[in-house]
C-alpha cells in the first residue's frame, strides 16, 4: 500500500488492496465481537487482493484443485460462518457485528478453569506446556525458559545493565505509528516530527544533556545518532525512542533496530518490545 523501506527493495512489488476495497472476516482482539469488512470501494485498475495472489499461485503450481481454492472472499466468509455456526454472510452484514461473548458463568470462571479438575494452575510446567495447552507443534520450548520462576514473578531473562550498558533502552511504537505503513502516510509524520531519545532530566543533567542535543546510543550490535527529548515522567536509567521510523529518517540513515536483537523469547516465542542495553553518550 506504500513504498515502504521493505518495499523499495523489492525485485517485484505487488501492490496489495486495502482494507474497504475486499470482504473480509475479523476476529475481535480484547474482546468477544466477530465483525465483517465488506467491500465498500473498488480497487485501483493495477490493484490485487491477496487472495488473488494466492488463487494465481496455486494454479501455477498446479495444486488449485486443493480444498479451499476457487471461492471468493464472499464464499470464504461464507465457509467460516457456517461451520463455526455462526450463520451466514447476509446474516453478519445486515446486522453488522456477533457478540461471541461465553455465558457470564464460563466468561468469568465460575465453573472453573479449563483442566480436568476445575482448578487453576500457579506454577505452569513451561519445560511440557501449561497443560491443556501444549507448545506448539514443531517449535517447543525457546529461550531461556528453565529461569522462570516456579511461582508467578518478575524475572530478567533478557538484558541486563551492566558497567558498560548502563541503560535500557525500549523502543514503543509512537502514538501515530502503529506500524510501518503509517510512518509513510504525510498527516503521522507531521505529528511526530522526527526520531528523538526520551530521556529522563537526571540521566540529562549528569551527561550534560540539552533538548535537542544529538546524542549516541549504541551496543555490541551497532550505535545510532538520534536527537534528544528531555521528559519529566522517563525514568532514569530508561531510554525511549518511539517508532516506528524507517531508516532514512535518522541522521545517519540507520534505524533504532541496528540495536535491537530477534533472540527467541520463553517459552514459546512472541514479541521482546526489544528491551536492551545500551550505553549514552553526547555526539
Amino acid at each position: 500500500q506504500f513504498m515502504t523501506e521493505t518495499a523499495e527493495i523489492a525485485d517485484i512489488v505487488l501492490p496489495a488492496t486495502m482494507f474497504l476495497e475486499h470482504d473480509d472476516l475479523y476476529r475481535a482482539g480484547g474482546q468477544n465481537h466477530i465483525l465483517l469488512g465488506p467491500k465498500l470501494v473498488e480497487p485501483p485498475e493495477t490493484v490485487r487482493t491477496n487472495l488473488f495472489v494466492i488463487e494465481e499461485l496455486a494454479k501455477r503450481l498446479g495444486v488449485d484443485h486443493m480444498p479451499g481454492f476457487g471461492r471468493s472472499e464472499r464464499e470464504h466468509v461464507e465457509t467460516i460462518l457456517q461451520a463455526s455456526g455462526w450463520g451466514s454472510f447476509d446474516n453478519l452484514a445486515e446486522e453488522k457485528w456477533i457478540d461471541a461473548q461465553p455465558e457470564f458463568e464460563v466468561a468469568h470462571y465460575l465453573q472453573g478453569f479449563g483442566y480436568g479438575d476445575g482448578k487453576f494452575r500457579f506454577s505452569p510446567d513451561w519445560q511440557n506446556g501449561p497443560s491443556p495447552n501444549k507448545p506448539p507443534k514443531n517449535v517447543g520450548v525457546m529461550g531461556p525458559a528453565d529461569a522462570f520462576p516456579k511461582f508467578p514473578d518478575q524475572v530478567d531473562v533478557i538484558e541486563t545493565v551492566d558497567a558498560e550498558h548502563p541503560f535500557r533502552l525500549a523502543t514503543s511504537p509512537a502514538r501515530n505509528f502503529l506500524n510501518s505503513t503509517f510512518a509513510e502516510t504525510k498527516t503521522s509524520v507531521q505529528k511526530e516530527g522526527r526520531p528523538e531519545l526520551m530521556i529522563s532530566p537526571v540521566d540529562a543533567v549528569r551527561l550534560d544533556i540539552a533538548e535537542g542535543d544529538v546524542v549516541q546510543i549504541g551496543n555490541a550490535r551497532g550505535d545510532v545518532r538520534i536527537h534528544a527529548k528531555i521528559v519529566e515522567g522517563a525514568r532514569p536509567g530508561v531510554l525511549i525512542a518511539e517508532g516506528l521510523w524507517p531508516n532514512k529518517a535518522h541522521l545517519d540513515g540507520e534505524g533504532i533496530n541496528v540495536l535491537t536483537g530477534a533472540d527467541a523469547v520463553a517459552p514459546y516465542g512472541g514479541a521482546a518490545f526489544h528491551d536492551n542495553k545500551v550505553w549514552l553518550k553526547k555526539a
